[in-house]
């Protein structure tokens, strides 16, 4: 299809909205109806992390979701474990200075005001949100959130087998950090002796879990044996992904190895939707390299299939999915430093003009490259968009297939905090 066509295609499919602004009435977003359906998880991502317009964005489009189509549940790129406890601050339990005690990664967009913007509609608006999260512990990054709990567990059900959580703890204590990105150069300067000992004791761990569910039920309850074991499962996959990280790192990695926490992510979501009240939407948020149903290439080698691909085989039409983009001309980008905190500094990146056969691109082409916009790609010309910005580069994939709907603004201001507590920025 020619560009002018295509142009002229997204006219006739592109929204223009209001602004920004979470607060400001809905009706703009009322398009957005069409793209979901009757999906019950629908998944709003970004087209990188630290992007103060992204965070915007999927606050509007979370309150319509929540105040107009009836969603209950926000899910997250955001520690399974860690979510548990974050919920109850979310949704009124303490105060302000509680926050600082919470652990959970802030590089997926769960930051500071994300946190603050959250408590703050839970507590005014008629309809609040449960929050939970789907990912490993602290970004891969550390197994302590989700095997405290499950000593405490243990404690209860089955003391002789805490010997393993503790030898993994005291293991996987000499290595983690903040990130997957610090935790995985550490753990690979571990012998191979107590790498192999930290998965054994995990693995020996779920196997028994397995094995004794009647017996831990009966002296627990369904629910918490359900919880404690969600919690092993988290470690036991960033276990794995420590190794996968470390060989990607050493131009070793093996082709499609980060789908391991990808179905993890995947099989949480699905773990909440099927304990939630009969009829429960879910609003999910994840990098949009996590939320896109087509598999995730790079060189035209996998590297994983993401979780939106596992949430599309799982629940067809059921799930849908909403990408974020921009056509500035820079964003944030994250630079390997195993030395920094998080494992990673963040510093703009300048960036080319859009690429031809991207969505950026087309929109540009149609007029709205300056304005903040809503494109349904669900009847989208096939194959005449094969590319969306990733970070400070452009991905491959087939939009149509990949992504029912985009949300487009034209800036993009790094904002970048490494706790959850960490001062808010300024939204003016």
């Amino acid at each position: 299809m020619s560009a002018d066509l295509l142009a002229t295609w997204f006219r006739t499919h592109t929204s223009i909205l209001t602004g920004l602004d979470p607060d400001a009435p809905l009706d703009d977003l009322e398009p957005l109806r069409e793209i979901i359906g009757d999906a019950r998880v629908v998944a709003v991502g970004e087209g990188a992390h630290f992007v103060r317009e992204f965070t915007q964005v999927r606050q509007r489009v979370l309150r319509f979701l929540a105040e107009r189509c009836g969603f209950t549940v926000l899910a997250f790129e955001f520690g399974f474990s860690e979510g548990l406890a974050l919920d109850e601050w979310l949704r009124g339990d303490g105060d302000e200075a509680d926050l600082a005690a919470l652990s959970g990664t802030t590089n997926a967009g769960m930051n500071p005001d994300m946190v603050r913007w959250l408590r703050r509609h839970n507590l005014t608006s008629a309809h609040p949100v449960r929050f939970v999260g789907v990912d490993t512990p602290v970004a891969g990054g550390q197994l302590r959130p989700a095997l405290e709990p499950l000593a405490g567990y243990l404690l209860d059900v089955d003391r002789e087998a805490l010997g393993q959580v503790e030898r993994a703890m005291a293991i996987a204590d000499r290595f983690t950090g903040r990130s997957v990105a610090v935790a995985a150069p550490r753990w690979a300067r571990l012998g191979a002796g107590e790498q192999d000992a930290l998965t054994a004791s995990l693995t020996r761990l779920l196997l028994r879990f397995r094995a004794l569910e009647p017996l831990y039920v009966s002296r627990s309850d369904q629910h918490r044996y359900d919880v404690a074991r969600r919690h092993l499962e988290a470690a036991l996959h960033a276990d794995y992904m420590f190794g996968a990280i470390r060989a990607l790192f050493a131009g070793e990695g093996l082709p499609g190895d980060a789908s391991v926490r990808d179905h993890y992510m995947a099989r949480s979501l699905r773990w909440h939707l099927d304990r939630a009240e009969p009829g429960a939407r879910i609003v999910l948020a994840a990098h949009n390299q996590h939320i896109q149903k087509t598999p995730v290439c790079y060189g035209g080698e996998l590297a994983a299939l993401p979780m939106g691909h596992y949430l599309s085989r799982m629940l067809g039409d059921g799930y849908r999915a909403l990408a974020l983009t921009h056509t500035a001309g820079s964003v944030a980008e994250m630079h390997l430093d195993e030395k920094s905190e998080a494992g990673f500094t963040v510093a703009e990146e300048q960036l080319a003009a859009p690429e031809p056969g991207s969505v950026e691109a087309a929109l540009v082409d149609a007029g709205f490259g300056t304005a903040v916009s809503l494109t349904n790609l669900r009847h989208a010309p096939q194959g005449a968009l094969d590319r969306i910005r990733s970070q400070s580069a452009s991905v491959l994939t087939p939009m149509r297939e990949a992504f029912d709907g985009v949300i487009t603004t034209p800036t993009a201001t790094t904002s970048f905090s490494t706790s959850l507590g960490g001062a808010p920025f300024d939204q003016s």
